[in-house]
């Protein structure tokens, strides 16, 4: 997969296109992006896809706009692996929100990327004032010659499949259903870096991976597996916490630890992607270390009890 920092001043090859911030890459995407890839391959041309950073809620409300649930990175990983071909990650600033949606379409869609055959969901707005929609794209198609096509909304198992359903179900606690609409765990990616050590010292030695994101969808201990470990070819389990930490001190960064269950190398360096199998509970502030070590232990036993009833049931 390649993926472009700017649009092309003019296009070399026509492209098979949808455009969206693909937060999650859930199942509604998902279902986009297997169509997508489909038309690309009969026509024999690049299925492409048009995202923005930051993402357009960001750069016009940043305190108020929703933690997200991939970072680019995750979001790139799992686009190349739904079989994308090409992806334009599009900086979104004051000169892309002036653009009129007439402009966009000119610059970008026609001249910049060629666009055969646009797909689009089906609430998609844009342009600035969110002036542009799908009756502007059809009339824009026909004159320039390119197929829209609008992919509704998908519904799974009667509920309809949105980046901010599974961000609900995240911050509810409901790994299980933000699962279900994904259509895998919920992970998050990141290196193993160095920590303060605070596990070791407690007896419960951890991976702390790399937190690059201002803000997060949960908070929590919970059950997980880790994968991408150096010289492992599974997914090891382990008890994660995720959060700020509120026993060791006030207005602490938010770290993501993890205990790997009879698991003693260093993995140092190693980039892993940390996937949420279930919540065991909220992060909780001790009186001190000792209390803290104690509800580990649990913790780590829960943890275990978890995995060998799914491995049993």
């Amino acid at each position: 997969m390649l993926v472009f920092r700017s649009i092309p001043e003019r296009a070399t090859t026509s492209t098979i296109l949808t455009i969206g911030n693909f937060d999650g890459v859930h199942r509604g995407h998902q279902a986009l992006l297997e169509r997508l890839t489909a038309h690309a391959r009969k026509l024999a041309l690049p299925a492409a896809v048009l995202t923005f950073e930051p993402h357009p809620r960001e750069f016009f409300a940043p305190v108020q706009a929703p933690a997200r649930l991939t970072s680019l990175r995750e979001k790139l990983n799992l686009l190349e692996s739904s079989g994308i071909d090409h992806v334009y990650v599009c900086r979104f600033d004051a000169r892309l929100a002036a653009l009129s949606a007439e402009t966009f379409i000119e610059r970008i869609l026609v001249r910049g990327l060629s666009t055969r055959h646009l797909m689009i969901g089906d609430d998609f707005r844009f342009g600035n004032g969110r002036g542009g929609d799908f009756a502007l794209l059809q009339s824009a198609g026909s004159a320039h010659r390119f197929v829209v096509e609008a992919m509704p909304t998908l519904d799974w198992e009667g509920e309809r499949v949105s980046s901010s359903a599974v961000r609900d179900a995240l911050e509810e606690g409901d790994i299980e259903h933000a699962a279900r609409l994904l259509g895998r765990p919920y992970c998050i990616a990141g290196r193993v870096v160095q920590g303060e050590k605070v596990g070791r010292q407690l007896g419960f030695p951890t991976a702390n991976v790399q937190l690059k994101r201002k803000r997060l969808p949960l908070a929590g201990v919970f059950a997980v597996t880790v994968s991408g470990i150096p010289g492992s070819t599974q997914a090891w389990p382990g008890a994660a916490s995720l959060g700020v930490r509120p026993t060791l001190g006030a207005d602490l960064e938010p770290v993501l630890e993890v205990h790997l269950l009879d698991f003693e190398r260093s993995i140092y360096g190693a980039h892993v992607i940390v996937n949420f199998m279930h919540r065991l509970r909220d992060e909780a502030k001790y009186n001190n270390l000792d209390a803290l070590k104690a509800q580990i232990a649990l913790d780590v036993e829960a943890t275990r009890k978890y995995f060998s009833n799914s491995q049993n049931g």
